[in-house]
């Protein structure tokens, strides 16, 4: 049997206070226990309270998500308007995704530092400002910029609006039911998200989709002033690790983008190469040496953490990336306008959503390692599926092309995400949680810098062949995930 991993490596202090005074509490007898408690005159009830809660983590989950797929569609009229070019919009893209990505490795622990309900008061706040730096920006340098804040805001709303969740509801069924509906939210979010960014881009322009998460994120703090405040605990903050995980990414992401742009032996792209690998290898130091580091190093060598993490790298690399790849072909290649571009994702994300809920029931009766090989198995062939497509291709052929490109991910996911849960204890669930969506956000990333350097042909024209060598590069990265996972991870 499969030795568990000791907690003693993973030990954190954790002693709880709250966020904000609240009166002394009464000691009860046992006897006492089974009594009802009358809350005092003018408080709110429980389910109530839970209900607001769900309510304004709902929203901001949501508003997130949206803010990722609606983009996708508005860039070309914002290419159009900024004149950005192609490697201007993978940073519009990735500018967020990155810092989305490299923050979520220590959000979870500001959130526990400062409060689930205070960390998500300055998350929003934060998400909205940029959103309006966002739909105000001139060029395409102060759109990146704010995209950059977006993503910080982003990475601290995600784990707090969990958390916010989670202290809301005492019950164990109830509460499962409330994240049940966090995660249906965000598919359904995402579906929303490309029809949204298409309606709005055609009909008021692109900066209309950043000023949309104005009046959300003012009911969202609106909504929070009648959250309770929640319990805090003095995680440490690890700032050199976090400095150069942000770093190590830039770094990779200015490299694979911007490679494909000034050439991949200019100086530019080989002081990015160089800063990542130099980042990198500090953040491996640095974390050695933490006494509470965001990555426990003996975290990442097990192998049942290990290879979940490496999965969720790839299948974000093959959705992100196939998603940025759509959207553009779409419109440019295709000439379809932003609406009936995001008319095209509706099929895909209904899929997704059914295939979320199919997966965890599938993986009870045939075992979790079957699901996730054969999720990624699927994805192989939604990449070798799309390699016909050209600009004359009907769209019902099209749509039936992409369905396993909705199934692939969304049966792995659920199965790769509860074996990994399983694989560390539970004080450090938060950790590995953080853990896996941040390889996934980089996944994601890399995948849309990786198909932005191939898809722009001769003057910015969209380039069939670049498409085509793209996609059979992540083919042969799910197929390399694919075979880890058969051989490295068990069966049930």
């Amino acid at each position: 049997m499969r030795a568990t991993p000791s907690p003693s490596r993973f030990t954190a202090s954790a002693h709880g206070h709250d966020d904000e005074p609240s009166a002394p509490r009464l000691r009860r007898r046992p006897a006492d226990r089974a009594r009802v408690t009358v809350p005092p005159a003018g408080a709110p009830a429980a389910p109530r309270r839970g209900g607001v809660a769900l309510v304004t983590s709902l929203l901001g989950f949501t508003v997130i998500t949206v803010d990722v797929s609606a983009v996708n569609i508005a860039l070309p009229a914002i290419r159009d308007s900024l004149s950005g070019g192609m490697a201007g919009l993978q940073w519009v893209v990735d500018a967020y995704t990155l810092m989305f990505a490299a923050l979520m490795l220590s959000a979870g622990a500001l959130a526990d530092r400062a409060g689930a309900r205070r960390a998500y008061c300055w998350g929003v706040a934060l998400f909205t400002l940029a959103s309006l730096g966002c739909a105000l920006a001139p060029g395409i340098g102060m759109l990146v910029g704010a995209r950059v804040a977006q993503g910080a805001a982003a990475a601290v709303v995600m784990p707090a609006s969990l958390a916010l969740i989670r202290h809301a509801y005492d019950d164990a069924r109830a509460r499962a039911r409330a994240i049940a509906l966090w995660t249906v939210g965000g598919s359904v979010a995402m579906a929303a998200g490309p029809v949204l960014g298409g309606l709005l881009t055609d009909s008021v322009g692109w900066r209309a989709v950043f000023l949309l998460n104005l009046p959300v994120g003012a009911v969202i703090l609106g909504l929070l002033v009648r959250v309770p405040p929640f319990p805090r605990r003095p995680a440490a903050l690890d700032g050199g690790g976090q400095l150069t995980a942000v770093l190590a990414l830039a770094g990779l992401a200015f490299t694979v983008i911007e490679g494909g742009h000034l050439g991949w032996t200019s100086g530019p792209v080989l002081a990015a190469a160089a800063l990542a690998v130099a980042c990198g290898y500090a953040f491996r130091v640095l974390e050695a040496r933490h006494h509470q580091p965001m990555v426990p190093p003996g975290m990442l060598m097990d192998r049942w953490v290990a290879v979940p993490l490496m999965v969720g790298f790839a299948v974000n690399a093959a959705f992100y990336g196939g998603i940025f790849l759509l959207g553009l072909y779409y419109q440019q290649l295709r000439g379809m306008s932003g609406i009936a571009a995001g008319l095209m994702f509706v099929p895909m994300s209904a899929a997704v959503t059914a295939t979320n809920l199919v997966s965890p029931r599938l993986a009870e009766r045939i075992g979790r390692r079957p699901v996730i090989v054969a999720g990624q198995l699927v994805f192989t062939a939604a990449m070798l599926a799309m390699l016909p497509l050209a600009a004359h291709t009907p769209v019902w052929l099209v749509l039936v092309l992409l369905l396993p490109l909705s199934v692939g991910g969304a049966l792995a996911v659920p199965a790769l995400t509860a074996l990994l849960m399983d694989a560390v204890p539970q004080e450090r669930a938060g950790t590995a949680s953080g853990l896996l969506n941040s390889l996934r956000q980089t996944g994601g990333a890399l995948g849309v810098a990786l198909f932005g350097s191939l898809l722009s042909g001769p003057g910015g024209a969209f380039s069939l062949s670049g498409m085509r060598v793209g996609l059979l590069a992540v083919a042969g990265l799910l197929l390399v995930t694919a075979a880890l996972s058969r051989l490295l991870l068990p069966r049930g």
